[in-house]
């Protein structure tokens, strides 16, 4: 047992790669109802209906315009998800063209949740879903196969802290470091 009965919880931050994964899934739900200035939209979230404002940067303001108002987007058969998601100009994958003003349902998105250190303090893993695993690690796949996997999942792994605690306790025995991502 740990000293005062629980595990040291440490939180990471959540880290965006870029992959654009979420502005393909959640983007989908996301519509511009109407433009309100040159770069100034109203949108509803089609999950929530939660109407609100966005406003585009200036470096993707024409071409968001310019799909918005000809219907462009969707007649070409653009990429699915969220017209809001763009080529990063300055690299790999992409960018959002509203950050500053994205809906809250995108800022509370997390394609993962956890991160596993191994032993030498490197990243071994990662909790994605409601309780799977991103892992090359044979080890670590196990251990979350054998030992993590049977345990009753919670809905979400952030609303059940002793199901949480249980899961850090057991990779802490096989030696990683696991922190939940904020």
């Amino acid at each position: 047992m740990f000293p005062g009965g629980t595990l040291p919880v440490h939180m990471v931050s959540f880290v965006c790669d870029g992959c654009g994964k979420c502005c393909i899934s959640l983007g989908a739900y996301i519509r511009i109802e109407r433009q309100l200035a040159a770069r100034d939209y109203y949108c509803r979230n089609g999950i929530t209906g939660e109407v609100f404002p966005v406003h585009v940067q200036p470096e993707f303001a024409d071409v968001i315009d310019e799909e918005f108002t000809s219907g462009q987007r969707e007649a070409a058969g653009s990429p699915k998800g969220c017209i809001f998601m763009r080529k990063n100009p300055e690299g790999p994958g992409t960018v959002c063209a509203i950050y500053p003003t994205r809906p809250q349902i995108c800022r509370e998105f997390r394609c993962y949740h956890m991160v596993i250190f191994d032993s030498r303090g490197e990243i071994a893993g990662r909790m994605v879903g409601r309780a799977d695993i991103q892992t090359s690690d044979s080890v670590l796949a196990r251990i979350w196969k054998d030992e993590v996997k049977p345990l009753p999942c919670p809905a979400s792994p952030r609303s059940d802290p002793a199901w949480l605690e249980r899961v850090l306790a057991i990779l802490a025995f096989h030696g990683y470091r696991s922190e939940p991502v904020t």
